[in-house]
Order: structure tokens, then sequence, then C-alpha cells
């Protein structure tokens, strides 16, 4: 299947966007995130371990090291030395910073829309004091042009 960057996606990605749009339509974007980080450290402590036996000698510290990474702390305690496990380390820090950035975004978005909401709701009520002053000016119009017209 092309992609829109000329690139082809596999059924992965082609489920990923999928659920990614959903998501989104849905409004469950924090969820998605947090499931796919959740999935990306799970995987990525597993292939750690796999290609680096030495500096992650159990599924549990590669999973603690992604971890770590992914939420750009980086204590040090669990560090790759392989060239491969280098370049996991880097696809895991972009993929942290990614996630950090869109939930600053989602974030950031639930409080705009929160505040217009709050906006919007002072507004109606504005506007609906407003038409009962008119309607109520209308009334006393009426009753000065009727007590006029029975002069």
């Amino acid at each position: 299947m092309e992609h829109p960057s000329g690139l082809r996606k596999g059924p992965v990605g082609s489920r990923i966007t999928r659920r990614a749009k959903i998501a989104l339509q849905k409004q469950r974007v924090f969820l998605f995130l947090v499931g796919a980080t959740a999935a990306v450290a799970v995987v990525t402590g597993l292939i750690a371990h796999v290609i680096d036996r030495k500096d992650f000698p159990s599924f549990g510290v590669g999973v603690w090291w992604s971890i770590v990474t992914l939420g750009t702390v980086g204590y040090g305690d669990v560090v790759p030395h392989t060239a491969w496990g280098r370049v996991l380390g880097g696809i895991v820090i972009v993929f942290g910073v990614t996630f950090l950035s869109f939930l600053v975004a989602i974030v950031t978005s639930l409080f705009v829309d929160t505040n217009r909401a709050g906006e919007r709701e002072e507004r109606d009520a504005q506007h609906h004091e407003t038409q009962a002053l008119l309607r109520d000016v209308a009334a006393r119009l009426d009753t000065i042009e009727n007590r006029l017209g029975d002069l």
C-alpha cells in the first residue's frame, strides 16, 4: 500500500495508522499514546535483551531501561554499549520525546477547550440577559405607546 510519503506501508503500519485514526475520532488520543508507549517499552526491552545480553541481562532490565529512556529520565544505571544497542536507544529516545510532546499538546488542548467552553457559557448567559432586557424595554415602549395613543 502506498503512503503519501511514497513509502510502502506494511500490514502493521496500516493497523497502527487505522487505530490512531480511530483514537483521534473518539478523542482517546491519550489512551492510545499510553498504550503505544507501553507496547514500545515492552518490545524495545525485549529487543535490547536479545541483541545485548551483556548490558541487558534480563527482559526486566531491558524494559526498565526502555521506560527510563522513553520518559527521557536517563538514570544511567543501564546503558547500551554496542552499536545496535545505541541505535535502539536513539529510536527509543525519539519515540519518548514525541510521546511527551503529544502529551503536553493534549493537556494544553484540554485546558484551552475547557476555557473556551466557560467563555461560551458566559457569553450565552450575557446574551440571554440582554435579550430579556430588550423584551422588557419593548414591553415598556408598547405600554407608553398605548398610553400616548389613548390621549
